[in-house]
């Protein structure tokens, strides 16, 4: 690549940074997004997993399908939702063009939907150093309001994401997949590991920006989870295709500011495969948009 082209290319992703970072006129705080959960009457969270594969294939003819197809499913579902989801290795898995494709949907919501709450669901976890660098890219860079984190490493690896003011770190406690018994199930010391990531959490530097992944297929546990984070926000995956439901998690799951973020990722923005495909991602988000508008109004 020549000098003048590099320069380019340079010049080109400084302008996107410039305007990523230029987003919005308030940071989306906690409050702010139960406020739009009361006024929309909706917890739901759509997860971006956009697959080439996937989506439309009319799609495929655009110059960024993936883009395209964010967009569409964005414009349709926003009413319906409070946050959306990008599944950072969807995005990866293209290199180049996919990393660009994802810049362009958080630049999109930003700019045209800012009281969207948005998680890059990156699920980072290294070294204090590294994961200062990840916080730097996904918070400052990307301009996301909150990240999905392993924390298994422990304390230096979480504490550099919560050291950003009106930021959250997700931390992954119980997540929905089968492996989850693997591991975060056992007693160490009589006690659940994912009790235990819970517990220790509380205590690091910056906690009240924590919130945590339990998944929907773990309904039955979330009792004893808010007895130990009774006010924290939670991220729920596994309602729809993966079989949690929506009445359990909200039994045992929220809480009097509401406390949930419930993500459907492949029911909705797979509905369809034609090129209704929007419309149907739009009724399926509005379907269960109704299903938690009944659950909210069991707290009034």
């Amino acid at each position: 690549m020549s000098v003048r082209a590099q320069s380019r290319t340079i010049g080109h992703f400084g302008s996107i940074t410039s305007r990523l970072r230029s987003r919005r006129h308030f940071f989306m705080t906690i409050e702010e997004l139960v406020k739009q959960i009361r006024l929309k009457k909706s917890f739901l969270c759509v997860g971006l997993d956009t697959d080439l594969e996937k989506i439309p294939k009319h799609l495929l003819q655009e110059e960024d399908p993936i883009f395209s197809f964010n967009k569409a499913i964005i414009d349709a579902t926003q009413d319906f939702c409070v946050a959306y989801k990008p599944n950072i290795a969807f995005y990866e898995a293209y290199g180049l063009k996919g990393w660009k494709s994802l810049e362009k949907t958080i630049k999109y919501l930003n700019s045209n939907y800012p009281e969207q709450f948005t998680i890059a669901d990156a699920k980072r976890g290294d070294i204090g150093n590294t994961s200062s660098r990840y916080a730097k890219a996904f918070f400052e860079e990307l301009a996301f309001d909150a990240i999905t984190i392993a924390p298994y490493m422990g304390r230096d690896s979480v504490e550099p994401f919560l050291e950003f003011k009106n930021k959250q770190t997700i931390l992954l406690a119980l997540t929905s997949n089968k492996g989850a018994f693997d591991f975060q199930t056992k007693k160490v010391d009589q006690k659940e590991l994912y009790k235990e990531v819970l517990n220790v959490s509380k205590s690091y530097k910056n906690s009240e920006n924590l919130m945590y992944v339990v998944g929907a297929t773990k309904a039955e546990y979330l009792k004893d989870i808010r007895e130990i984070v009774p006010d924290s926000f939670l991220l729920v995956p596994g309602v729809g295709a993966q079989g949690g439901n929506l009445h359990d998690v909200c039994k045992y799951g929220m809480n009097s500011s509401v406390g949930l973020l419930v993500n459907s990722s492949r029911g909705i923005i797979y509905a369809s495969s034609k090129e209704n495909f929007a419309a149907e991602a739009a009724q399926k988000a509005k379907e269960i948009q109704i299903q938690m508008k009944e659950e909210l109004d069991k707290l009034n």
